[in-house]
């Protein structure tokens, strides 16, 4: 099946409805200028410009990108005619400048042909550029002084950030794919260090920062024998700006010792106690944030470490009646379909068609009928159908609560006596190279956990009966699980699996957990939680007491997921994934007891709507 909304009942209008509707206004090709504009400190930063062909003078909206990836490449001479020189950014520029839009792309300072250098990811300084770059943009006689701001990733970040300057230029903004709360939905999931920043992202970050072309090789979205750097801006032609502009990259920050340094959610540097994780979160300037600007966030269901949580989270945070979200079959910027009962491995979802609405309906006026669509979009896999609510969760959705039992059971009933079973963890667990976590590391995958029957054969697995009938879970399943270990600490990661009738197994979604992270608190306003929220400052840490029991409330990412009649539902549990989170504690395998009995019935509460 197709992730595509022809045909949808979700929406009034579906996004391929609308774009079947909207005329192209500008035909005459597009036309780019480059240039340096001066950030408030004189830092100079590379900008690209795109406009119609012809229609330089004549005011328009503008849609403007902020990226650390190379706003555009140059390219050697041998190229052929053909080569894209962005290859991330083109779609953009060839999609919304025929509509009658500008479109921007930014190397952020320290990147790209940009001067300055970075102190993290998006600085207190690289925000303040943001908003340098739109004042910039709404002064140019092309601009008619309305800005939306998009993008993927980091890219979709800047939009967060960008908005909370409070610059009355910026009408709109959709961020894709992004985090929130960067500390625990990307380096640190559950508190486990992802491990991926470091080799896999890092490396590549580095490459690009200071033109390391033979590294790039290693990194499909860069690699190309054509790529020659950082393209120059216009005045540059001999390239001896760029050259310039990467020397001063050298004292970016290393993203291994700053991810590593950052332990805890309010960790700060020792060098610099003023610089702390949460310098680096969106949410963190949630009040910054106008209530009146429309917003539209955009994630999958296979989303990097937790993007998915953060979009989810941001959603919910935010004050503005305005406000949008869409999560779909996806990984992380919707390059996979990653539904087992997708059609194909390509997402067929117009996602430039909504991007298109949005900013039709708020930077050019357009009555695009948007208002009365839902605010939030969602996507059951399996059921293959597009579904739409008033809220996340949907209100429709009930817990339904599975309890631990004897024999591996997951049984519908509290335990009624006590009962524990023993696991015995095993480092060597890994989830393979298939998983949410590759795309985050600037790796592709196409078949997403089609691996993972038998994996759980090392983890302490619990299942349920046959399924009576089909069972739609959707929104964000929680775990309780009382346990007894003979260490200090743990990483307890768990995965929710659908099995068929036939005994095979799916991954259906997953949550982890660093024990010494366990205390739980009321969720923050800047992060409502639908589930158990852990604050995991440094004063929250507390050890585990060998042998003593202790309750790990573990919120699993959320997903929605159709479980046919006869199949079954799987809970596991393991204590490693030494493919993608930092494993612990080291040398040791301990003894995890988990119990099952009145006073202390570990259970997973899985949010179910009822089917009609």
């Amino acid at each position: 099946m197709s992730d595509s909304t022809k045909g949808s009942p979700a929406w009034t209008v579906s996004p391929a409805d609308y774009l079947a509707a909207r005329p192209k206004t500008e035909t005459g090709g597009i036309a780019r200028r480059s240039l340096y504009v001066a950030a408030r400190d004189g830092v100079r930063l590379a900008v690209d410009v795109h406009l119609p062909a012809g229609g330089e003078a004549t005011p328009r909206p503008a849609i403007v990108l902020f990226t650390p990836y190379y706003r555009r490449f140059r390219l050697n001479d041998g190229a052929p005619a053909q080569t894209e020189a962005s290859p991330s950014y083109a779609v953009y520029r060839d999609f919304f400048v025929p509509y009658g839009y500008a479109v921007a792309i930014v190397d952020v300072r320290g990147t790209g042909a940009s001067f300055g250098a970075r102190e993290g990811f998006r600085s207190p300084a690289e925000r303040l550029d943001y908003h340098d770059v739109v004042d910039w943009i709404a002064r140019q006689p092309w601009s008619d002084g309305r800005v939306g701001i998009t993008g993927i990733s980091y890219v979709g970040a800047a939009a967060d950030f960008a908005a909370s300057t409070g610059h009355p230029a910026i009408r709109a903004v959709m961020p894709t794919f992004s985090v929130w709360d960067t500390w625990g939905d990307m380096f640190y999931p559950g508190g486990l260090l992802y491990t991926g920043m470091l080799g896999g992202y890092g490396r590549m970050i580095e490459a690009l920062d200071l033109d390391r072309r033979d590294v790039l090789q290693e990194f499909p979205y860069f690699a190309g024998p054509h790529f020659a750097g950082p393209a120059p801006v216009d005045d540059d032609p001999d390239g001896h700006e760029v050259a310039a502009a990467v020397a001063e990259h050298a004292a970016n920050f290393d993203t291994t010792a700053f991810v590593t340094q950052l332990t805890a959610r309010d960790a700060a540097f020792a060098h610099d106690p003023a610089f702390r994780a949460t310098t680096v979160a969106p949410r963190t300037y949630l009040d910054g944030i106008p209530a009146t600007l429309p917003h539209y966030g955009v994630s999958g269901w296979m989303d990097g470490a937790a993007y998915t949580n953060g979009a989810a989270g941001r959603f919910n945070a935010l004050p503005n009646p305005d406000k949008r979200l869409l999560l779909g079959p996806w990984d992380h910027g919707a390059r996979t379909n990653v539904s087992p009962a997708r059609a194909g491995a390509r997402p067929r979802f117009e996602m430039h068609a909504e991007t298109l609405r949005f900013f039709d309906q708020h930077l050019a006026g357009r009555d695009t009928g948007l208002p009365a669509e839902k605010p939030v979009h969602y996507f059951t896999m399996i059921e293959e159908t597009w579904k739409a609510a008033d809220q996340w969760p949907p209100t429709e959705a009930a817990p339904q609560t599975w309890y631990l039992a004897e024999g591996m059971a997951l049984a519908s009933r509290p335990p009624a006596a006590a009962g524990a079973d023993r696991y015995r963890t095993d480092q060597g667990i890994g989830t393979g190279r298939n998983t949410r976590y590759e795309r985050i590391a600037g790796q592709p995958v196409e078949e997403y956990y089609g691996d993972w029957h038998g994996r759980d054969r090392r983890m302490a697995t619990w299942t349920s009966p046959p399924l009576d009938q089909a069972t739609e879970v959707t929104g964000h399943p929680v775990a309780r699980i009382w346990l007894a270990s003979e260490a200090e600490d743990a990483g307890i990661i768990l995965y929710l699996e659908d099995v068929g009738p036939d005994g095979h197994t799916r991954y259906v979604t997953e949550g982890c957990l660093r024990a010494l992270f366990r205390r739980t608190a009321p969720p923050p306003a800047d992060y409502p939680h639908v589930g158990p929220w852990h604050p995991m400052g440094v004063a929250d840490a507390e050890l585990l007491r060998p042998g003593e029991p202790a309750l790990l409330e573990i919120q699993l990412m959320p997903t929605s997921w159709l479980f046919g009649a006869g199949h079954r539902i799987r809970l596991a549990l393991a204590a490693a994934d030494r493919d993608h989170l930092a494993r612990l504690p080291f040398g040791r395998s301990p003894l995890l007891t988990i119990l099952r009995e009145p006073g202390r019935p570990s259970s997973l509460e899985l949010p179910v709507v009822p089917r009609t």
